[in-house]
């Protein structure tokens, strides 16, 4: 029977039977004994009180205690030749720690079984950067293979539980997965991971919209570029469809001159996940930029800011469209160093988002114009002011800190 506990700054290992001199003959023939097939000690870890004196018999020692573990910080270290691991084993020091953490049925080692799959330290609890959470590994025993099931099946399901917290994983899952079956984390480790995930997003974009805010507060004299600049901070956080930014983006006009090509530049193109193109204009946060004070015919019209970045936008969608694959082929090798791996650009009926202006003082009928103007051009799939998108921030955190 083994007992582990916690002595000061030691782990210790404790073995107590009826018959323990075999622990001592094998200590004194090999240097070293090993304990229900997990646990190796060598002579130098047998505790100094539990070293048989000279003429001393051995069957007098029913009790035996090893060191285990020494404390480090927060942990308590366990050397890698003990368990047989590839690295040193940490264990926070304000875990439970017993036998049971150690061996599975017909005493398979855990932490062996860990250790195959990944090529770093195994860090249970504390704040170690790395380390799996308490109640993740204590999922994990809860799941662990009984003796029913074959190796194989064993390291794939563990390797499902481990891959968030380690980098070096193993292909286990992939190679196994005619064997795997699939169970889901506990109801309360699960909620507890969404809530912190809840919790970052919240405070993402709480400092994104107090960052906008603080901005447009100060009505800072930025020019077109450097405010455009601020905002591609936040752009791919804001809309998470996009994966790149592609600045002065190079584009073939092959209509403005006849039988001559002439060269354009949009100053941003963003790239989907799937590699699509769009078009984005970003122009800075004017008060009095967006429709016009005085109706015509009962109509408020778009003024020449909002008007111009359309039109702007239609055009360079229109070079998009008309470039075609050796288009795609072009833009593609020459930003390729700035793409996610393995994307490849297309051009698939671009569509233009355009961000300028404030909403901040339109009356009813205004606002209900500009409305119509959004949804007017097919090429454009939003127009979105500086109020509208401090809007869309405050719901999103909104909606996040109601969520269950």
């Amino acid at each position: 029977m083994i007992k582990i506990r916690k002595k000061k700054n030691s782990l210790l290992l404790e073995y107590s039977g009826d018959e323990s001199s075999w622990v001592y003959e094998k200590i004194t023939n090999e240097s070293k004994v090993t304990i229900r097939k997990i646990f190796t000690f060598k002579n130098q870890d047998l505790l100094a009180e539990n070293k048989p004196s000279d003429g001393s018999e051995h069957e007098n020692y029913n009790n035996i205690s090893f060191a285990l573990g020494k404390m480090e910080g927060d942990y308590y270290k366990i050397e890698a030749r003990i368990l047989g691991l590839k690295h040193d084993l940490f264990l926070a020091t304000d875990m439970r720690i017993d036998h049971k953490i150690f061996i599975a049925h017909r005493d398979i080692s855990i932490f062996s079984r860990i250790d195959e799959l990944i090529s770093e330290p195994i860090v249970i609890g504390g704040n170690r950067q790395g380390a799996i959470p308490i109640e993740a590994f204590e999922t994990l025993l809860l799941k662990f293979p009984n003796s029913t099931e074959v190796t194989h099946y064993a390291r794939s399901r563990i390797s499902m539980i481990l891959e968030d917290y380690f980098e070096t994983m193993t292909d286990a899952q992939e190679k196994l997965k005619k064997h795997l079956q699939k169970k889901p984390l506990s109801y309360s480790l699960e909620r507890s991971l969404i809530s912190n995930i809840y919790e970052y997003e919240i405070q993402k974009y709480e400092y994104i919209r107090d960052r906008i805010e603080e901005e447009l507060g100060r009505k800072s004299t930025y020019s077109e570029d450097n405010w455009r600049d601020l905002m591609l901070h936040f752009i791919l956080l804001i809309f998470p469809k996009y994966v790149a930014v592609l600045r002065n983006l190079h584009l073939k006009d092959f209509y403005s001159k006849k039988d001559k090509t002439t060269n354009r530049y949009a100053d941003i193109a963003l790239v989907d996940v799937n590699g699509n193109i769009d078009i984005i204009e970003i122009k800075q946060p004017f008060d009095n930029c967006l429709i016009s004070n005085k109706a015509y015919r009962d109509n408020f019209l778009p003024k020449k800011e909002l008007a111009g970045a359309i039109m702007q936008a239609e055009k360079y969608i229109f070079h998009l469209n008309k470039w075609g694959i050796d288009g795609e082929r072009e833009i593609t090798k020459k930003h390729a160093n700035i793409l996610p791996h393995g994307i490849e650009l297309k051009i698939t009926n671009p569509k233009a988002l355009i961000i300028l202006g404030r909403t901040k003082g339109l009356t009813a009928k205004q606002t209900f114009d500009l409305e119509l103007i959004r949804r007017k051009y097919s090429n454009i799939m939003d127009i979105i002011t500086y109020d509208d998108l401090l809007c869309r921030l405050n719901n999103i955190i909104e909606k996040l800190k109601n969520s269950p």
